[in-house]
């Protein structure tokens, strides 16, 4: 049985997930649980994964998977998959159950970006990748990256991962992107817009925002789910 806010909290990550591909920081959960301190938010994440509805991975920040949800929140009955998967698993090591993905497809795998100061802009396909359908929603192609860099780590994405994305042009403020700057560097930020520039913002303090003539910055997807290999 979970308290309501062990409950809050827990359909706060899935829907985060669900929309961003990446769970929430710790001072989102305490704004949107209106806590006066992070404190609460630790307590409540232990009592989640203690229940083994979580799983925190170990030194990786931001780095929390949803194992299960209870039937108030679409678990068990409705078929719940965690967002994050893992791959290349040793053959001798059995694959958890809730892992386990009937519906996938290959997407191109086009080459790596730039989570850190911008490389050349990404147009080879270097190999393909098997992604979960659940995780290609909304409309338009996707395809995925691999993530060179840390400046994302406080969102969750670390260097070596797999970034899944749906292409657009358009983005909503916050929203993680693949930026093209000048037409020759490609970067994976956090986008905003301010005034008439554009501002690409790194999930980690060791790096600056970056800002940019609104016409120097072109959108070219934005960020849907992520693959992790151990």
């Amino acid at each position: 049985m979970l308290t309501k806010k062990q409950l809050d909290l827990l359909a706060f990550i899935q829907n985060r997930v669900a929309r961003d591909g990446v769970p929430p920081s710790f001072d989102e959960m305490k704004l949107a649980l209106d806590l006066r301190s992070k404190s609460g938010i630790h307590r409540l994440i232990t009592a989640l994964e203690e229940r083994g509805f979580i799983r925190r991975l170990a030194h990786r920040a931001r780095a929390i998977e949803i194992v299960k949800l209870p039937e108030t929140l679409g678990g068990e009955a409705g078929g719940f998959q965690p967002r994050v998967i893992e791959g290349d698993r040793p053959a001798s090591r059995p694959a958890r159950a809730e892992m386990v993905v009937a519906d996938a497809m290959e997407l191109p795998v086009m080459g790596r970006i730039a989570a850190g100061v911008p490389i050349e802009a990404i147009s080879q396909v270097s190999h393909h990748v098997a992604v979960p359908g659940a995780m290609l929603s909304g409309r338009g192609e996707h395809y995925a990256l691999e993530v060179k860099g840390d400046s994302m780590i406080e969102a969750g994405i670390n260097d070596g991962d797999i970034v899944v994305i749906r292409e657009t042009q358009v983005a909503e403020n916050g929203d993680i992107v693949v930026a093209l700057v000048e037409d020759q560097e490609a970067t994976l930020k956090k986008f905003y817009r301010r005034g008439g520039a554009i501002a690409l913002e790194a999930a980690n303090p060791a790096y600056e925002t970056r800002l940019f003539p609104e016409d120097k910055v072109k959108v070219q997807g934005r960020l849907v789910g992520l693959i992790r290999t151990y």
